[in-house]
């Protein structure tokens, strides 16, 4: 063993150490590690900074951008709304769900990028149902990786093999050759991630504890009013057909405060902020804040009739207005004035729901009630109105709502990221473009088309995802220029060769999997598989089994959040450390091993 070989495995078990430690950040660590082989001279300058130009870190850049222009389309929260609504809030039916869709998604098409894809989506479910991303992220990574398995191009591991085996002559590999035993893998999979893989999964929350921002139902319950908003059916024939909000007195007569409009039966696009000047009309439905007394009276006088507003509903209407909390200042032109003299609607474009004074909801008759200083009030309208209060010296704004960050700002536009997003997805299923063509096309379309500005492409770069995997690339390249990789493989031939058949697949299964875990996956295929294809025909064996398991185990790479892009994408979202992949993805690649194992043999005889 060579002084060049020893350092590489050196560098490696300190990488490892100081990864399963978890005191540094891994993108600090990942620095160390460029910076090491640079110093060290075991790879050229130029090699140790290749990975900031590598194919694999320019697409993950793009599809950070592509991903934050599903998201500031409102793409990504209406996807999140229709798998809460099949899914629901529970963690078991969203898993059931999630997984089958993204392993077919990657069957087809690039892990990664079905990875990117969804991100926002599986962020927006978070957001909106409380539960913390930790719990999906990871899953949907595995996923992903286990649907590579299932087709000829679902992963260049798959491809490498079947080239191999076709430059040595044999048949290669057809399209739908893996899927007997990924889908075994995958079944097995979704078992073990729901019954096993959750609980060990951490449940972190991602919100910030300095700037929590309260969700509507939060403000519901601090100001006490949960049971107080309704949505009113305008019937044929109602009096209130053809008035102005102002006009039909809902306050002045009823106490009943009008915030929102749902018009000809559609959502989103058509739920209208309410000004004084809002006209009503036959079968819109209003939505109003009021008690149940005064809501029973408008019912009988204005042929109008009420239910509760269901939570789908108010998770749909975030993108058109919201809620906010603001304190009057003492210099306020409001002090000493009732809130009816107050003519908020008039004034901010804004109806009043909720008055706290003194930490205590005043939760009946505050319309009467002066003002003082320091009450809380809470608000509810349209987005542009509640960006305007920043601006107003009559008020404090005390809690900036969660749904205001979460709002679309470039919703009109969601057509077009729908178009942007199927052209990539079908020019890198079909080959038609290079993934990594298809995704800067992809991204510069999305800047083009208004999707997202190159202020806020800019800022979804994740930084640390792409430093972590640019400066871990060099360990590879110097693993394989120092020989430390090709030793290994050597010695597990040598070890296993003559145990039989079986073991020899066995560590060739162990050691693609555990390499894949510390360089790419491809890069270790094509590596191996040259190997794998000698070592079968010096014994006299049928290759395809052993080069259907160096392809299957590449892709398990479940164990470190540096063994696939698509790790490193969901390591800052979910907040996971070094431990979290071990911990969750080990079982899996035993699981993995052992299922190829007893079906490949089966599939794929040995001889």
């Amino acid at each position: 063993m060579t002084t060049e070989i020893m350092s590489i495995f050196a560098l490696l078990a300190v990488t490892v150490g100081l990864f399963i430690w978890d005191r540094i950040r891994m993108d600090i660590v990942a620095l160390m590690v460029a910076l090491t082989l640079a110093l060290s001279g075991l790879i050229t300058p130029a090699e140790v900074f290749s990975g900031f130009g590598a194919p694999v870190v320019v697409m993950i850049a793009g599809l950070f951008i592509v991903g934050e222009g599903l998201f500031r389309t409102g793409i990504a929260a209406s996807a999140g709304q229709w798998l809460l609504r099949v899914g629901g809030d529970s963690e078991v039916r969203l898993l059931l769900f999630l997984i089958p869709v993204i392993a077919l998604l990657s069957a087809f098409m690039s892990s990664t990028g079905a990875v990117a894809l969804l991100i926002p989506v599986v962020l927006s479910i978070s957001r909106k149902s409380g539960m913390s991303p930790s719990k999906l992220l990871m899953p949907l990574a595995f996923a992903s990786l286990v649907g590579g398995m299932l087709t000829l191009i679902g992963t260049p591991p798959n491809i490498v093999v079947s080239t191999q085996m076709q430059k040595a002559g044999f048949e290669p590999f057809g399209f739908f050759d893996f899927t007997p035993v990924g889908l075994v893998i995958l079944i097995v999979t979704i078992i073990y991630l729901v019954v096993v893989g959750r609980r060990l999964l951490p449940n972190r929350d991602i919100r910030n504890p300095d700037h929590p921002h309260p969700h509507f139902h939060e403000f519901a319950e601090r100001y006490g009013i949960d049971d107080q908003l309704h949505l009113l059916s305008v019937e044929e024939g109602s009096a209130l057909i053809g008035q102005t909000v102002s006009s039909a007195g809902l306050r002045t007569h009823f106490e009943v405060t009008v915030f929102a409009i749902k018009r000809k039966g559609r959502l989103t696009s058509m739920l209208l902020p309410v000004t004084i000047t809002t006209g009503i009309q036959k079968n819109d439905v209003l939505m109003v804040f009021a008690t149940a007394e005064n809501i029973a009276q408008l019912n009988a006088e204005y042929n109008t009739k009420s239910r509760k507003i269901p939570k789908g509903t108010i998770a749909r209407m975030h993108s058109e207005f919201g809620v906010t909390e603001v304190m009057l200042r003492r210099s306020s032109s409001l002090m000493d004035k009732t809130i009816k003299e107050g003519r908020f609607r008039e004034k901010f474009g804004l109806s009043v729901i909720g008055l706290r004074r003194d930490d205590a909801p005043l939760i009946t008759d505050f319309d009467g009630t002066p003002l003082k200083f320091a009450d809380s009030l809470l608000l509810i309208g349209g987005w542009q109105f509640i960006e305007q209060l920043t601006e107003k010296r009559d008020f404090v704004v005390v809690e900036t709502p969660a749904e205001m960050v979460e709002a679309p700002s470039h919703g009109s536009r969601a057509p077009h990221a729908i178009l942007i997003m199927l052209m990539m997805l079908v020019t890198m299923s079909t080959g038609l473009l290079p993934s990594l063509t298809a995704v800067i096309a992809a991204a510069l379309a999305m800047v083009i088309a208004g999707c997202v500005t190159m202020e806020e492409a800019y800022k979804s770069l994740n930084g640390p995802s792409l430093i972590l995997i640019a400066c871990m690339l060099p360990l590879a390249i110097a693993m394989e220029k120092t020989g430390a990789a090709t030793l290994i493989v050597d010695q597990l031939i040598n070890s296993f060769g003559g145990s039989g058949p079986m073991a020899l697949g066995a560590a060739l299964f162990i050691f693609t999997s555990v390499f894949s875990q510390f360089m790419s996956n491809t890069a270790t295929t094509v590596l191996v598989a040259p190997i794998a294809l000698t070592a079968a025909q010096s014994m006299g064996l049928n290759p395809e089994p052993y080069m259907m398991m160096v392809a299957l185990a590449a892709s398990t790479a479940f164990a470190t959040p540096i063994a696939s892009p698509v790790n490193t994408l969901i390591l800052t979202p979910g907040k996971y450390t070094f431990m979290d992949f071990v911990k969750v993805g080990v079982p899996l690649q035993l699981l993995a091993m052992l299922i190829s194992l007893l079906l490949i043999p089966l599939v794929f005889p040995f001889s």
